[in-house]
């Protein structure tokens, strides 16, 4: 008789509960996820308001599009992870940038955001995330009512303008194919909890905004 695996895969409870955690953190687990076209200032945002909470002790941590993608979500073309796992592994588990491997992307990051909440942790998260499909899955893998989505809003010509990586010079020329807000598609969220005006305000501003909506909605106090 063939052994299935699965059949052995249970869900365990915790010893120490959420609540219990968040009890002696002194605030609420959450995901604050950021999502804009890519040089609208999510990353910085998000690490000024990790930074401002920190110094009120409070326990966040940033999970930064760039940085997933040098581990957990590795990238399937580069010769380091077929050399080290294979050319199968590589194929089937390392993550490009086509609309299928965006949406795994996402999900996984949603996965881990929700270890991080139901730790009583405030996950930030920061990523282009340009499809609405996909964010609303995250939403749904967040416990009800923990995700709140961050629309940071700045106009293409002016993530263009700022462009600290070259990604849109090189998209223009025809070098980056499927490039976000130049020949694929970004879906603004229709609903968000906040809307960051990034273009026309400091980064400095937008993260005390944030922090602001995570005092008034009983995040933190």
């Amino acid at each position: 008789m063939t052994h299935d695996p699965q059949v052995e895969v249970h869900w365990h409870e915790h010893s120490v509960t959420r609540e219990e955690r968040e009890e002696q953190y002194g605030h609420r687990g959450c995901v604050v996820w950021f999502t804009g076209l890519s040089a609208c200032g999510k990353s910085t945002v998000a690490n000024l308001v990790d930074h401002k909470l920190h110094s009120m002790e409070v326990r966040s941590f940033v999970l930064d599009g760039d940085n997933v993608r040098h581990g957990l979500n590795l990238n399937a073309t580069p010769a380091t992870l077929k050399e080290v796992h294979g050319e199968e592994f590589a194929r089937r588990f390392g993550l490009g940038f086509s609309a299928a491997d965006r949406e795994e992307n996402i999900r996984r990051i949603a996965a881990v955001s929700k270890l991080f909440c139901d730790a009583g942790i405030i996950a930030i998260t920061a990523f282009i995330s340009p499809y609405r499909a996909d964010r609303e899955g995250a939403r749904l893998i967040v416990p009800d009512g923990d995700f709140i989505e961050v629309f940071v809003d700045a106009p293409l010509e002016v993530c263009e303008k700022r462009d600290p990586k070259g990604l849109y010079k090189k998209a223009r020329a025809g070098e980056i194919k499927g490039f976000t807000g130049i020949d694929d598609p970004y879906e603004p969220p229709e609903n968000p909890e906040m809307v960051l005006y990034a273009g026309v305000k400091s980064a400095e501003t937008l993260a005390e905004e944030v922090i602001k909506y995570l005092r008034a909605t009983g995040r933190i106090v």
